[in-house]
C-alpha cells in the first residue's frame, strides 16, 4: 500500500516543483513549435519567477532530491542537450547530503554483516566522516589492527530510484517524439545509461570489484594508489575497504608547504587519465576533487589516493581505437582524417562531404591550439563540436558520456593544479606511443601472446578436423558440390553442343566453297 500511495505521490510532489519553478514553460519553450510556444505563455501567464531559467532548474533538481541532482550533474556534461547557460548552472550543482542517523548506521552494518559491530571493530567512530546521496563513509579499526573505512548505502534508497527513474524513462520518450532533435540525441538511452550507473551504485560489491580491478591496472604505474578491499566484510549493501591518509588534493597550499610538486602533479594526472583510458579502456568516471587524495607518506608520497568507485567507465577495442585516432588527428591539426573517422564510424551520414565537414572542425579546434590549459577550455570546445554536429546530423553516443565527463574532470583538475599545463602536449606522446604499441610489432607479439593459449589448443586438433571435415564434410555442403558439378556438366554439354554446330556449320562453308571453285575451273 505504501508503495502504490508513493508511486502516486511522487510525480504529484515532482508536478508542484515544476511549476512552482516555471519549467514547463521552460519546456515547452525549448521544443520550438508554436502551438507549445503559445500554450507555454497561456500556462506562465501571471506567475512571477525569480532567477535565470538555468538557477530555477538548477534549485527544483536540489528540491527534488539526490537522485535528480546526480541527474543534473550528468546533464551538465551534455552540452549537446542543453544551453550554455543552462549547462554552466547545473555544472554548480553539489551533492551535499545531510547525513542519517548514527544508530541507523550500525544496524544497517550489523544486519548487512550478521553479528554486532564489537564482534567485527574494535572501534567505530559513530560520525560519518563523508556523506553523500548514495552512501555514507565512518572510520573504524578492525581487531588486527588494520585502520579501515566502512561504506554504508543509505536505507530505502532503490525504491526512491527506480520510482524517479520511471518518470525520468516517460519524459525522455516525450522529449525524443516533441523535439527537433530527440531521436538524434537519444534521451531514452541517456537515461537508460543512468539507470545503469545508478544501479549499479547500488551494489557495493560492484563496486568493490571495480577497486580491486583498478588497483590490479595502476600497481605497475607509481602514480596512483586505490585501497585494498577487506573481502571477508563486502556485502551489498556494506564495503569495508583500507583506510586511505591522504590531503584532498583541492587543499593546494597544504600540498605545496609539505613539498609536493604540484606541476608534477598535474602531468601525472593527465597520464593516469589516458592509462586508464587507452591501455585499459576501464576508468575512474568520477574523478571530481572531492574523490582524489594525495599521500604525504615517505613511502608513497606525492601519489594519487584514489576513492569512490561507484561509476567506473569502459571502453571497447573499436572504442579506443577509434578514439585514439581521433586524438592523434587532432594533435596533428589533421581534421580531415578526423571527418573521415567520424564517416568510417558511421557517427555522421555516410554522403556527407569530408571537405564541409573537414572545414567545420577546424574552424572549432584551431584557435585553441598552441595555448596553456588556462586559456583552454574543452567545455568550449566540446560545446563548438556539439553546435556543428546539429549542422551535419551526427548522432551522440551515449557510451561515451562518460568519457566526456571524466575529460572535463580532468581538464578542471589540470586547471586547478597548473594553469599553464599544456593538455595537448603532455598526451600527445602517449597517444603516439599507445598507436605504436598497438599497430606495430609490439602490438601484434601481444596479440599473439593473448591467442597462444587458444592456438595451442587448435593447432593439435586442426589435422584431425581438417581429415573429419574432408571426409564427413556438411551435407548440406556436399549437396551444394553435386548441384554446382550438375550445372557445370550441362554447361559443358551445352558449350561442346556449340562448338561441334559451329565446327559443322564452318566445315560445311569450307565444302560449298570449294565445290563452287572447282565448278568454275571446269573441273566439276
Amino acid at each position: 500500500m505504501r508503495a502504490v500511495l508513493r508511486s502516486f505521490l511522487r510525480p504529484i510532489f515532482i508536478g508542484g516543483i515544476v511549476l512552482r519553478h516555471g519549467l514547463d514553460g521552460l519546456l515547452l519553450d525549448s521544443l520550438r513549435r508554436p502551438a507549445l510556444t503559445k500554450l507555454a505563455r497561456v500556462l506562465t501567464l501571471g506567475r512571477r519567477f525569480n532567477g535565470s531559467r538555468g538557477q530555477r532548474l538548477r534549485e527544483a533538481l536540489e528540491q527534488l532530491g539526490p537522485i535528480f541532482v546526480k541527474f543534473g550533474q550528468m546533464l551538465s556534461t551534455r552540452r549537446d542537450l542543453l544551453p550554455p547557460d543552462v549547462a554552466d548552472e547545473l555544472a554548480r550543482l553539489q551533492d551535499n547530503v545531510p547525513p542519517f542517523s548514527s544508530a541507523e548506521s550500525a544496524r544497517l552494518v550489523e544486519k548487512a554483516l550478521g553479528r554486532p559491530l564489537s564482534a567485527v571493530f574494535q572501534q567505530f567512530d559513530a560520525d560519518p566522516i563523508a556523506s553523500a546521496s548514495i552512501a555514507q563513509v565512518h572510520f573504524a579499526v578492525l581487531h588486527d589492527g588494520r585502520e579501515v573505512a566502512v561504506k554504508v548505502l543509505r536505507p530505502g534508497m532503490l525504491d526512491v530510484i527506480d520510482d524517479d527513474l520511471a518518470i525520468m524513462r516517460t519524459l525522455a520518450g516525450w522529449v525524443e517524439r516533441l523535439w527537433a532533435d530527440g531521436k538524434r540525441l537519444k534521451p531514452r538511452e541517456v537515461v537508460a545509461e543512468f539507470d545503469k550507473y545508478l544501479h549499479d551504485e547500488l551494489d557495493l560489491v560492484r563496486e568493490a570489484a571495480n577497486a580491486a580491478q583498478l588497483r590490479r591496472n595502476m600497481a605497475g604505474l607509481d602514480l596512483v594508489l586505490v585501497p585494498e578491499m577487506i573481502w571477508d566484510f563486502c556485502t551489498p549493501t556494506v564495503m569495508v575497504m583500507e583506510r586511505m591518509k591522504g590531503v584532498p588534493i583541492s587543499q593546494l597550499q597544504r600540498l605545496r608547504d609539505a613539498g609536493v610538486d604540484i606541476r608534477k602533479l598535474a602531468r601525472d594526472g593527465v597520464t593516469i587519465f589516458f592509462t586508464q583510458v587507452f591501455r585499459d579502456g576501464f576508468f575512474h568516471a568520477d574523478m571530481h576533487p572531492g574523490n582524489i587524495q594525495v599521500s604525504l607518506d615517505p613511502l608513497s608520497f606525492g601519489r594519487y589516493i584514489a576513492l569512490d568507485f561507484g561509476i567506473i567507465g569502459t571502453l571497447t577495442e573499436v572504442d579506443k581505437d577509434y578514439l585514439a585516432q581521433n586524438f592523434i588527428a587532432f594533435f596533428h591539426r589533421d581534421y580531415k582524417r578526423v571527418a573521415e573517422l567520424h564517416i568510417e564510424s558511421g557517427w555522421v551520414p555516410a554522403n556527407t562531404r569530408v571537405d564541409e565537414l573537414e572545414g567545420a572542425i577546424r574552424t572549432v579546434c584551431e584557435p585553441y591550439f598552441d595555448r596553456p590549459l588556462k586559456e583552454i577550455s574543452l567545455g568550449q570546445v566540446l560545446l563548438r563540436l556539439f553546435q556543428i554536429s546539429r549542422r551535419f546530423n551526427v548522432e551522440i553516443q551515449p557510451q561515451l558520456v562518460l568519457l566526456q565527463k571524466t575529460l572535463l574532470n580532468v581538464e578542471g583538475l589540470g586547471r586547478q593544479l597548473d594553469p599553464d599545463l599544456d593538455l595537448w602536449s603532455t598526451a600527445k606522446p602517449f597517444l603516439e606511443r599507445w598507436m605504436h604499441e598497438q599497430i606495430g610489432w609490439r602490438g601484434m607479439l601481444g596479440r599473439l601472446k593473448r591467442e597462444a593459449p587458444r592456438y595451442a589448443k587448435l593447432l593439435p586438433e586442426l589435422p584431425r578436423l581438417l581429415h573429419h571435415q574432408l571426409a564427413h564434410g556438411d551435407r548440406a555442403l556436399r549437396q551444394d558440390l553435386q548441384a554446382i558439378l550438375q550445372e557445370q556438366r550441362r554447361t559443358n554439354r551445352t558449350l561442346s553442343a556449340a562448338l561441334w554446330l559451329g565446327l559443322g556449320f564452318a566445315l560445311g562453308l569450307l565444302v560449298a566453297r570449294l565445290v563452287l571453285t572447282l565448278h568454275s575451273q571446269g573441273a566439276l
